[in-house]
């Protein structure tokens, strides 16, 4: 059984995750390693698992126990992900740091969101061209300037409004442009 001090620090403890970071919740510094931050999820999750309070009847203490363990177990979810611990910690260096100390659903879609924006930067939004935008690249660092043009060409004909598609191949255009006058012909008269 929990004896009246017990459950009054649970509840203390309970009411205080809200001003209180993912680091903070685990007891562990923000420049702690992967490693650490699993042992600390285990000491933690071992201490209020509630499995450990089967026993309770439902109660406040039991309810307290849940609602600590679950913030145990997000804290450890997101610092373990080094993209949504990189993104965790600039959110608590940021300003509003009091309204970031939770990683939400909000949080995830705004990562996502970037990261599908940086692939759709780098190689366009219609599937159908990146083939022909990666192709183009390959080429251009082989060398092959005629098959890197061709294929910019065709990813702009899935994605005609691609600015970077259009800056490469104006880009390669140059280059071959370039080559030409490099190139004197033969028949011309000097």
């Amino acid at each position: 059984m929990i004896d009246a001090h017990q459950a009054a620090a649970l509840r203390k403890l309970a009411q205080g995750l809200s001003a209180v970071d993912y680091f903070q919740v685990l007891g562990v510094s923000q420049a702690v390693s992967p490693g650490d931050i699993k042992k600390a999820f285990y000491r933690e999750s071992r201490t209020y698992h509630p499995d450990r309070f089967f026993h309770l009847a439902d109660s406040q203490e039991k309810s307290d126990i849940g609602s600590i363990y679950k913030r145990i177990t997000e804290a450890y979810y997101v610092l373990r992900d080094d993209a949504k611990r990189k993104k965790y910690l600039a959110d608590l260096a940021s300003a509003d740091r009091s309204s970031k100390l939770r990683y939400t659903e909000a949080t995830e879609s705004e990562l996502k969101a970037e990261a599908r924006k940086t692939v759709e930067e780098e190689f366009g939004t219609n599937p159908k061209a990146r083939p022909f935008f990666k192709t183009a690249v390959a080429e251009l660092e082989k060398g092959n300037l005629p098959a890197a043009q061709s294929a910019l060409k065709m990813g702009l004909t899935y994605e005609p409004g691609n600015a970077r598609f259009k800056e490469k191949l104006v880009e390669v255009q140059k280059k071959i442009e370039d080559a030409r006058r490099g190139q004197a012909p033969s028949f011309m008269i000097k």
